[in-house]
């Protein structure tokens, strides 16, 4: 009997590999649905210093809320497609820096993003589906509860920065701030972007359908109008048509020192473009294949 029994114990080790490596295209896809949060990397707010770039200059009281819904299409064991339509809030405020010519500026917006988004994974090593190899004193290929994966892809956004003002929020890209539409080599900026989605995930396993995970990725942008501010300050002076608010909300400095706002000066880096970035846990399903190879809900 004990015989019978150690050779059965042997047939479900040498097989479950190729029964497992055959799992994963019965529940190619899985669903997810996730929140966290936001920031935002760009002109406004930052570090306390000149010139620091991405994770440098990131400013965390500006962390907001972020939601999220994925679907994901597993290719093989280790590699994937992953969907996500995402909303944040990102935002930038003058305020919080004490670098001095930032702090004058004394610039602030707002805006939510939505994201759609199309990403390749690459696992580091096999995903665990259930509890198959949790048996003790049992020999053989071991899965993971908890696997680390890193993502790259493509993604569009809609994005509209605002500000408060005399406690009503303003539009700003209708403004024309830096002068758009008033001279032809200052064109109005499009509430559509691209995006380059980069990032590592990381996803444990509660049994056959059922996993959590974490998400931290960067999103580089093309555009540097996410916080409404990229080039110089216009002179609003010379046309009498714009809209007096566009110049009230282009320099909100206290004037002490005016040429530092005098129309031709700095008042963004065109150079470095906006980024923001996403932090998402998750709860994930995997759901199971229906007629036609279609997830079956």
């Amino acid at each position: 009997m004990k015989k019978l029994l150690f050779v059965f114990l042997g047939l479900l080790v040498l097989l479950s590999p190729t029964t497992e490596a055959q799992r994963w295209k019965r529940q190619r896809y899985e669903f997810s649905v996730g929140a966290g949060m936001s920031n935002f990397l760009g002109e406004l707010g930052g570090a306390n210093q000149i010139g620091t770039n991405y994770f440098k200059d990131l400013e965390w009281s500006q962390t907001r809320f972020a939601l999220a819904v994925g679907l994901r299409y597993k290719l093989s064991n280790y590699f994937a497609l992953n969907s996500h339509l995402t909303y944040g809030r990102v935002s930038g405020d003058d305020k919080l820096t004490t670098e001095k010519f930032r702090s004058y500026r004394n610039l602030n917006f707002f805006s939510n993003i939505y994201e759609f988004n199309l990403n390749f994974e690459g696992a580091f090593q096999q995903e665990q589906i259930g509890h198959r190899y949790r048996l003790r004193k049992i020999r053989g290929t071991r899965g993971y509860e908890l696997y680390m994966y890193g993502f790259a892809g493509i993604g569009v956004f809609y994005y509209d920065p605002k500000t408060e003002y005399n406690g009503t929020t303003v539009r700003l890209k209708p403004l024309g701030t830096e002068g758009q539409g008033l001279v032809p080599t200052r064109e109005a900026y499009s509430n559509f972007g691209v995006c380059i989605p980069v990032g590592i995930g990381f996803k444990y396993t509660i049994d056959r359908y059922w996993g959590v995970g974490l998400e931290l990725g960067l999103r580089k942008t093309f555009t540097d109008y996410i916080d409404d501010v990229s080039t110089t300050y216009f002179d609003f002076n010379n046309y009498p048509d714009a809209d007096p608010l566009a110049a009230q909300l282009a320099d909100r400095s206290n004037h002490s020192e005016p040429n530092i706002t005098a129309a031709g000066q700095q008042r963004g880096d065109p150079r470095d473009k906006d980024s923001y970035m996403f932090g998402i846990f998750s709860i994930n399903y995997k759901l199971t294949r229906g007629r036609g190879g279609l997830p079956r809900f």
